[in-house]
């Protein structure tokens, strides 16, 4: 496969030890982030870390964020997992409500609305998921690629059904940011972990949205981190909230919030497209090479025995299983030889 010069120069910040295939359990640290979490590391092992020197490089990390998806840093709100910020969602959900989420979604997705009082989820296959959304919907919660098998969610056709019902669309994006770009189509909300293919330490996530749907939003555990001025609100119940999506945040975890600023560079510089072309052109060498119809996805899902699935790990080849399936994940670090590495492990 003919690799784009930007693939070549981002995969000397990674080093992987055998055949690493698993990003969608969690990504590869670059070299500049891992350099970062070791001065972390090192400062507050010796005492010379002071907080506020996580301030700039976390807001760094917001404008790239922002920036990959084409908003402003005052629609992208930070914490350290989905779940909470899922939770924040369900919490602002009028009772009675009612959640639309595809069957065997990835839980952090859809919990949060299942484990809240007053709210009722309903679950319906995927690709039939935009014919379930009805007058009775609220909100459709749904991930753009699945965890599991790395199906993609029919984007479009949910987009339009909740426009026509006048649901919210929510979108987690944990297992497509960083190599599948979202349609332009009307999304109220988005959620992604950073740890899996934004390739940071885990530790950080962000919700983002259109200004209309976040004014609608109440801050499920209101910090001092999500003041208007944060170092002058910390003791005391008058502090004024940040007058933009800030007002939504949970405080950093320092190191991993450091480090995803350095993580982020890397996507951008190399570039989503070319990022999702590339990945997506070694999943579909592996799939014509077994047989498999052609999917538009980096994840793999295969039936593999035990027996198989043993030969792959024996050969250092890391993937996971999802569902009693291996599951494959291809990613900018990836090349051809890895492609060759399982199919020689799996024959």
């Amino acid at each position: 496969m003919h690799e784009h010069p930007a693939i070549h120069r981002a995969r000397t910040h990674f080093t992987p030890r055998g055949t690493y295939l698993d990003t969608a359990s969690h990504g590869l640290l670059p070299r500049t982030a891992r350099q970062v979490l070791d001065a972390h590391t090192e400062a507050v092992a010796t005492g010379t870390f002071r907080p506020d020197q996580g301030d700039i490089p976390t807001e760094e990390a917001r404008a790239v964020y922002a920036r990959l998806n084409g908003i402003g840093p005052d629609q992208v709100a930070l914490s350290t997992h989905v779940s909470q910020l899922v939770g924040t969602v369900a919490a602002s959900l009028p009772e009675g409500s009612e959640v639309l989420a595809p069957e065997r979604e990835f839980a952090s997705a859809v919990q949060p609305f299942a484990r809240h009082p007053g709210l009722t989820v309903r679950e319906a296959p995927l690709h039939e998921l935009a014919e379930h959304v009805g007058p009775a919907t609220t909100l459709v919660t749904v991930s753009a690629v699945q965890s599991s098998d790395g199906a993609l969610a029919p984007l479009q056709d949910l987009a339009r059904a909740c426009v026509d019902h006048g649901a919210r669309l929510l979108v987690d994006t944990t297992q497509s940011a960083g190599w599948l770009s979202l349609p332009q189509v009307p999304i109220d909300y988005t959620v992604c972990s950073t740890y899996k293919w934004l390739l940071a330490p885990r530790g950080t996530a962000f919700l983002t949205g259109t200004r209309e749907a976040l004014a609608q939003l109440h801050p499920l555990a209101p910090s001092w981190y999500a003041s208007e001025h944060p170092w002058q609100a910390l003791y005391g119940a008058g502090a004024p909230p940040a007058g933009d999506a800030r007002r939504l945040d949970q405080a950093p975890v320092w190191g991993a919030a450091m480090a995803l600023a350095q993580s982020l560079r890397v996507i951008e510089e190399t570039g989503t497209a070319v990022i999702g072309a590339h990945d997506i052109a070694l999943a579909e060498r592996l799939r014509a090479a077994l047989g498999l119809e052609p999917a538009g996805s980096a994840i793999v899902s295969l039936p593999v025995s035990e027996r198989a699935a043993a030969r792959v790990a024996e050969a250092g080849v890391a993937t996971s299983t999802r569902n009693g399936r291996m599951r494959v994940a291809f990613h900018l670090y990836n090349t051809d030889e890895d492609v060759d590495r399982l199919l020689t492990a799996l024959d």
